[in-house]
């Protein structure tokens, strides 16, 4: 016998900014991981692969948002 399965219909736009939020700061994370561990990053920059070595990484949290 089948159970069946019934799909709730979600919009997604109305939670962008949530989902955004989460986003930004899962990457922050992996970010502070690769600078801590001493690992380079891979970034696009002008058409180009770039590698970004671990001290030259920039985390939010290393930036001076007071200062404008």
């Amino acid at each position: 016998m089948k159970k069946e399965v019934t799909l709730k219909r979600m919009n997604l736009a109305e939670q962008a900014e949530a989902i955004q939020a989460v986003l930004h700061k899962a990457v922050q994370h992996a970010l502070s991981v690769h600078k801590r561990l001493g690992n380079p990053i891979a970034t696009w920059k002008d058409g180009r692969v770039v590698i970004v070595p671990p001290e030259e990484i920039v985390l939010e949290s290393d930036v001076d948002t007071t200062k404008q």
